[in-house]
C-alpha cells in the first residue's frame, strides 16, 4: 500500500489533535505516493534500528517516540535526529511516531501498563477536555436521515461507547434566493419559508475536515447554513494516566517486585516505604511526574511513572507509594499498542517487532556497568 493510506489512517487512529502543544507527532519522512511493503515497530528509532530496518526489508519504521521532537534547521548529519533521517531518506525509508497521542487515546500507553499488571475497574487519571467540537446544522426535514448519517460516518456522534449520537428539533427557515442562485426549493426573489430540523452532534477536532465535507456533500442546499462551537466537555475515556485496582492487596515490597518482574526493572527508584497495603494503583507511561497530585487526589496508594523528580518524592512521598521504573520500561509496551491498531485495519499488513533495545539509560552497580 502507499505511504499515505497507513499515514492517513494512523492520524485518525491516533488522532493528531490529542498530542500535546510541545509535541512532533506524525509522518516524520517518507513520500507519501511510495509503496510500503512492511513496516518495523519500535520504541525509538536509531541509527542501529533503521540499520535493522534495511536488513529485515521494513521500508517503514512506526515508532513511539519521534525522530524530530525539536526543529531541524538543517540535515547535516552533525546530530543524532540529523543522522537518522539522512539514512532513512538514503534508504528510502519512511518513519511514522506516535508519541503523547498515543498516550492520550482511549486504549493508550497507560491503560496497556495497567493491563500488564491485570488491574481491574480501569479509568483515566486526567481526562481529555478542549478537543471537543459540536455541529449545529439546519436541513430539510426529509434529508435529515441522509445528512445525519453522512456525518455519522465521518465519525461524528461518538461519546464513549455510543455512536450516532445526535439531537434534532423542527423549526422553520426562511431565505430569498438572488437573482445569480439556484434554490433547491423556493423561487428567485420571493421570501421562501421551509419546514427544518435542527441537527446536532459532536466530533473531535481532528475530524473536522472530513466531517465538514460529509456534510456539504450529502446536504440538499446551495449555500448550506452550520454552526461549529469549541467544547469544554471532558472525555472520560481518553486523557493522561489511568487508575486501576489490584485484584488482591499487596505489601509495597511485594508491589515493587511485582512491577520489577512486568517491566522488567531492574532498578526502581521509590519513595519511602510506610508499611502500607497497596490497593488501588495510578500510572503514567513516560514522565508523568507532574500527575503524581492527580494520582494522590484519586485515592491511588501508589503511582507508577518515570522520571520523577526530586521534589515530587518530597512532595508527594508521604501520600502515597511512588515508583519511578524508568522511561524505557514504562513505555517498552507502546509497541504492542501500535501491532493492534494497525493490524486491525490492514490485517495482511506485514510487521515485524524491532529487536534492539533503544534504552539509552546505564546504570552502575557494584563497579558493574548493567543496562536498566
Amino acid at each position: 500500500m502507499k505511504l499515505k493510506e497507513i499515514a492517513d489512517f494512523l492520524d485518525s487512529a491516533i488522532p493528531l489533535s490529542f498530542q500535546e502543544d510541545y509535541d512532533n507527532s506524525g509522518l516524520q519522512c517518507g513520500l507519501p505516493e511510495m509503496e510500503i511493503s512492511s513496516a518495523l515497530l519500535t520504541l525509538d528509532v536509531t541509527e542501529e534500528v533503521v540499520g535493522e530496518a534495511v536488513v529485515t526489508g521494513c521500508n517503514m519504521i512506526i515508532s513511539h517516540h519521534p525522530v524530530i521532537f525539536r526543529p531541524l534547521k538543517r540535515i547535516s548529519e552533525s546530530t543524532a535526529a540529523e543522522k537518522i533521517i539522512a539514512r532513512a531518506i538514503r534508504q528510502d525509508i519512511a518513519i511514522y511516531s506516535a508519541h503523547t497521542n498515543l498516550d492520550i487515546i482511549e486504549n493508550g500507553v497507560s491503560r496497556k501498563m495497567a493491563e500488564k499488571l491485570d488491574l481491574s475497574d480501569i479509568r483515566v487519571l486526567v481526562p481529555l477536555k478542549d478537543r471537543l467540537l459540536k455541529l449545529v446544522v439546519f436541513v430539510p426535514d426529509d434529508h435529515l436521515g441522509r445528512v445525519s448519517q453522512a456525518v455519522f460516518e465521518a465519525g461524528a456522534g461518538i461519546m464513549g461507547n455510543y455512536d450516532s449520537c445526535g439531537f434534532t428539533v423542527s423549526g422553520t427557515g426562511s431565505f430569498r434566493a438572488g437573482e445569480d442562485a439556484d434554490p433547491f426549493v423556493g423561487e428567485k426573489g420571493r421570501l421562501h419559508f421551509e419546514k427544518e430540523s435542527r441537527f446536532e452532534t459532536i466530533f473531535y477536532s481532528h475530524l473536522r475536515p472530513g466531517v465538514i465535507k460529509a456534510l456539504l456533500k450529502a446536504h440538499p442546499y446551495e449555500e448550506v447554513a452550520y454552526d461549529i462551537y469549541p467544547l469544554e466537555n471532558q472525555n472520560a475515556g481518553a486523557g493522561l494516566g489511568c487508575t486501576g485496582n489490584l485484584t488482591e492487596p499487596l505489601e509495597e515490597k511485594e508491589f515493587l517486585r511485582l512491577l520489577s518482574s512486568v517491566f522488567g526493572a531492574e532498578f526502581i527508584r521509590h519513595s519511602v516505604l510506610r508499611g502500607r497495603k497497596i490497593r488501588k494503583a495510578a500510572l503514567c507511561g513516560g514522565s508523568g511526574g507532574s500527575l503524581a497530585d492527580a494520582a494522590a487526589a484519586s485515592g491511588a496508594d501508589a503511582f507508577i511513572t518515570a522520571d520523577i523528580k526530586y521534589h515530587t518524592f518530597l512532595d508527594s512521598g508521604s501520600r502515597m507509594l511512588l515508583a519511578d521504573i524508568g522511561h524505557y520500561e514504562s513505555e517498552k509496551f507502546s509497541i504492542e499498542i501500535l501491532h493492534e491498531i494497525i493490524i486491525k485495519k490492514f490485517p495482511k499488513f506485514a510487521l515485524r517487532f524491532s529487536e534492539i533495545n533503544t534504552n539509552p539509560i546505564n546504570y552502575l552497580q557494584y563497579g558493574k556497568s548493567q543496562n536498566a
